[in-house]
């Protein structure tokens, strides 16, 4: 997959984005509302298996530097519906790279894809929750109690979604396949 946006390219990843992904898979801080942080061999075990051969996310990459600055999870829930999630490094938040690539992603998959829905979860009602609504995502649930921090609390699990839209595919598609 390549999707191109104003300032990112989002694009399977490769070997070669280990050490991008352990900046952020390996940040204590980034990680909070998902698990432990990951040791280098854990991120590059992760990356091989998961990201690259089961192709379970992709790799958000700032064009001018070629770096790596998010994982996107995007992979199929049930039949035409997918599951995406995201984690960015934190050096990069709150300047709309998560907003940028996810959107583009969503409007490839509705257009692109012929994807049905897309579904997000998060624990983080903080940073996730209006971020997900920003996307257009509506809240489907809230399960009280249901998942632990990594820090083994329990926290309540919100539950979004987006069915497709025509009017959502008004975002401009800057790349293909």
């Amino acid at each position: 997959m390549y999707i191109e946006t104003e300032r990112m390219i989002v694009r399977n990843f490769h070997m070669g984005d280990v050490s991008d992904l352990h900046e952020i898979l390996g940040d204590a801080e980034t990680m909070k509302n998902l698990e432990p942080a990951y040791g280098f061999e854990q991120t590059q075990k992760f990356m091989e298996e998961f990201c690259i051969v089961k192709k379970g996310a992709l790799a958000a990459v700032l064009k001018d530097s070629k770096k790596v600055i998010g994982y996107i999870l995007f992979k199929p829930w049930e039949e035409s519906v997918y599951e995406m999630g995201w984690i960015f490094n934190k050096n990069y938040w709150r300047q709309g790279y998560a907003y940028e690539a996810c959107s583009q992603l969503i409007a490839y998959a509705f257009h692109e894809m012929d994807v049905h829905k897309v579904v997000a979860e998060t624990i983080d009602c903080q940073k996730s929750v209006p971020l997900m609504e920003k996307l257009g995502m509506k809240l489907e649930d809230i399960q009280k109690n249901q998942a632990k921090d990594n820090l083994g609390n329990w926290a309540d699990l919100y539950l979004y979604g987006m069915e497709h839209d025509n009017n959502f595919l008004n975002i401009n598609l800057r790349g293909r396949t």
